[in-house]
C-alpha cells in the first residue's frame, strides 16, 4: 500500500506564500505519506525554466527520504502549434528524468474543451492517438511510463481512456485514474473505477459534494448540469470506502496520491485525507 499526497493539494498554501514545493517534501517527510506527486498546476512553476529549483527539489527529496512518484503536467493536442506542444512535453520528461520520477501524466485537450458532437471527437481522438504514441516513444528512452488522466470535460469518461490506451498500444502508456474525476462527466465512479483499475500506472483519490441543483458560487457544473465541490477524501459523497476496496482488491500496487482540492485549508484537507483513505485502506478487504 502506497498512499501519498499530490503537491495541488497544497495549491492554495503555495498561491498564500506559506508552503512553497520544499516545504511539501518537508511535510511529506514528517507524515504517514510514502510518496509526494509533482503537479506543474499550483505549483507557482514550470520547472522547465527553473533548473535550480528543479535540483533543490531533488536534493530536498533525497535528503528527507521521499520518493517522486508521478509528475503532472497539462497539455492540448489541439494547439495549432503542435510542435511546441511535444517539444514542452519532452522538456518536462527531461525535468521528470533528473527528478528519477518513474511515471508522467498529460492531458490530450485543454481541461475545459467539450467536442460539439461525436464527429468531432472521433476526429479529434485520431489526430491524439500518434502524438501521445510519439511522447510515450521519447519517455521510453528515459525509463518513464506516460499516462492520460480522466480528466476535464471531454477525454475523462472510463470508455474514452481505455480507448485511448488501446489505441496507442504501448507498454509504457497507461491511466492516472482519478477516482473522482468521472464526476465531470456524470459517470458513475464505482462502475468507472474497476473498469479503469487494469490500465492505471497511479491513482487519484479525489471526494466531491454532489448536488442536483446549483448551491452558488464556487461550484463546478458537470456535462448533465450537476453541481460538484472538492471535499476532503472521506468527507464527500463518493462511496470512497467501496471505491478503496475495489483498488484494493484488484492488487494495483502503484502510487495513489491525495488530490486535495477543496475550500478547506490545504494543510487541514490533505492531512485528514490521508489519514482517512490510510485508515479505509486498513478497514477494507
Amino acid at each position: 500500500m502506497r498512499i501519498g499526497i499530490s503537491s495541488y493539494s497544497f495549491t492554495s498554501a503555495f498561491e498564500k506564500g506559506t508552503m512553497d514545493i520544499l516545504g511539501a517534501i518537508d511535510w511529506v517527510a514528517e507524515s504517514s505519506a510514502t510518496h509526494l506527486e509533482i503537479s506543474i498546476a499550483g505549483l507557482g512553476s514550470q520547472l522547465i525554466d527553473d533548473p535550480d529549483m528543479v535540483e533543490k527539489i531533488r536534493q530536498r527529496a533525497h535528503e528527507r527520504g521521499v520518493p517522486l512518484a508521478n509528475y503532472v503536467v497539462a497539455a492540448d493536442f489541439r494547439d495549432p502549434d503542435l510542435d511546441a506542444q511535444v517539444e514542452r512535453l519532452k522538456a518536462h520528461l527531461n525535468v521528470a528524468s533528473v527528478l528519477g520520477i518513474p511515471l508522467f501524466r498529460h492531458d490530450v485537450v485543454a481541461w475545459d474543451w467539450r467536442e460539439k458532437d461525436q464527429a468531432e471527437f472521433e476526429r479529434t481522438f485520431e489526430a491524439i492517438v500518434p502524438v501521445c504514441r510519439q511522447i510515450a516513444r521519447y519517455a521510453a528512452t528515459l525509463g518513464i511510463t506516460t499516462s492520460i488522466e480522466n480528466h476535464g470535460m471531454s477525454m475523462n469518461n472510463s470508455e474514452r481512456v481505455r480507448r485511448l490506451v488501446e489505441a496507442v498500444d504501448m507498454p509504457n502508456f497507461r491511466v492516472t485514474l482519478d477516482v473522482g474525476n468521472f464526476l465531470c462527466v456524470d459517470e458513475l465512479p464505482q462502475s468507472a473505477v474497476p473498469q479503469t483499475l487494469p490500465y492505471a500506472s497511479a491513482v487519484h483519490l479525489k471526494d466531491f459534494y454532489i448536488r442536483d441543483f446549483s448551491p452558488g458560487d464556487g461550484w463546478l457544473t458537470t456535462v448533465a448540469e450537476r453541481s460538484i465541490l472538492g471535499a476532503i477524501v472521506g468527507f464527500g459523497d463518493l462511496p470512497m470506502r467501496s471505491l478503496i476496496s475495489s483498488i484494493k482488491s484488484s492488487g494495483f500496487d502503484g502510487p495513489i496520491s491525495i488530490e486535495f482540492e477543496g475550500l478547506e485549508d490545504s494543510l487541514i484537507g490533505a492531512g485528514i485525507g490521508l489519514a482517512n483513505a490510510q485508515r479505509m485502506w486498513n478497514e477494507v478487504e
